[in-house]
């Protein structure tokens, strides 16, 4: 009797205790967050099409409303592609230097710098019908325009040598077709190509042709990028210039004999091999062939500029 009373004793303080816990204790409060209101989303635009837009100083026709409709299209969609917009932003920055003295140099309007852009991303892109680098050349275009273009060297990688090779074919297409935006769009279809459709339609403005989905697209594609990349605030990319990537100092190595090993030929200035290729992608082999004794610049960095720091 006694063993129960004491447990009865225990049970009933454990109870007071208990009911004095749950007295003093406070509430759990519930936080509900508000539900977030227009200002605070993301937000989609329709965008104006300005009234003066052109390549090459060639207008667009935005009256006609097939045009309008496919202009607007394209700058819509790279509008609110940001992320690729942004990196047309940064390498644009670092490309456009090389590429813009060259075009001028050659009487081809700055405008084609964007045909560049669209082409290639400005990467050394490769194509599955075997067009390569930033300009998309392809081989035999590259050969007849005197490019070096095999296993081991590929000059369709060199910037400088393929805007060149560029710029004369561009040249070649406005004396064909009579203007920038067909000589633009040769550039995608061929002059051939272009040539033929104009004839059997009966035109001859590119924005007047029927064309298959690649090349009816190419022209407003390039006017997009254009417009975006002249007016990035008006189209909502927002970044400082220290955002943009820079060209490299470097300095020229003049070789007319055969590399074994551009692994340690890298050692000897200070870099690796990777760093080499970098800067010279038309190199395409770790090793040069070169028989013949030709003459090849190769792009060193100055020092300073790959520190692991």
């Amino acid at each position: 009797m006694k063993i129960i009373k004491n447990l009865l004793a225990i049970v009933g303080l454990v109870c007071i205790s208990g009911l004095f816990i749950f007295a003093v204790q406070k509430p759990i409060e519930t936080t509900v967050e508000p539900e977030p209101t227009t200002s605070n989303s993301y937000n989609v635009y329709a965008i104006k099409l300005p009234n003066d837009l052109n390549f090459a100083g060639e207008k667009l026709p935005i009256s006609d409303p097939d045009v309008y409709e496919r202009m607007d299209r394209e700058l819509l969609v790279n509008t609110y592609w940001q992320s690729n917009g942004l990196l047309m932003f940064k390498r644009a920055k670092k490309y456009f230097p090389i590429i813009e003295p060259i075009l001028k140099k050659h009487g081809v309007p700055d405008d084609f710098k964007y045909l560049a852009v669209i082409e290639s991303g400005l990467t050394n892109a490769v194509s599955p019908a075997g067009a390569r680098g930033v300009w998309q050349i392809m081989p035999a275009t590259g050969r007849e325009n005197g490019l070096e273009v095999n296993d081991n060297v590929d000059e369709r990688y060199h910037l400088e040598k393929a805007t060149e090779v560029a710029c004369k074919y561009l040249l070649q297409s406005k004396k064909n077709l009579g203007s920038w935006t067909l000589a633009a769009a040769a550039y995608n279809a061929g002059n051939a190509g272009i040539s033929r459709r104009l004839r059997e339609q009966g035109v001859d403005d590119y924005y007047d042709l029927l064309l298959g989905e690649e090349t009816g697209r190419y022209m407003f594609r390039i006017v997009a990028l254009k417009e975006i990349l002249k007016n990035p605030k008006t189209y909502g990319f927002n970044f400082e210039d220290s955002d943009l990537y820079s060209n490299i100092p470097t300095f020229s190595v003049t070789v007319d004999t055969e590399v074994k090993d551009f692994a340690a030929f890298s050692k000897e200035y200070g870099i690796n091999y990777k760093i080499l290729k970098i800067h010279n992608p038309w190199l395409r082999e770790p090793h040069l062939n070169n028989k013949s004794g030709k003459k090849y610049i190769i792009e060193i960095p100055e020092k300073g500029y790959y520190n692991k720091s």
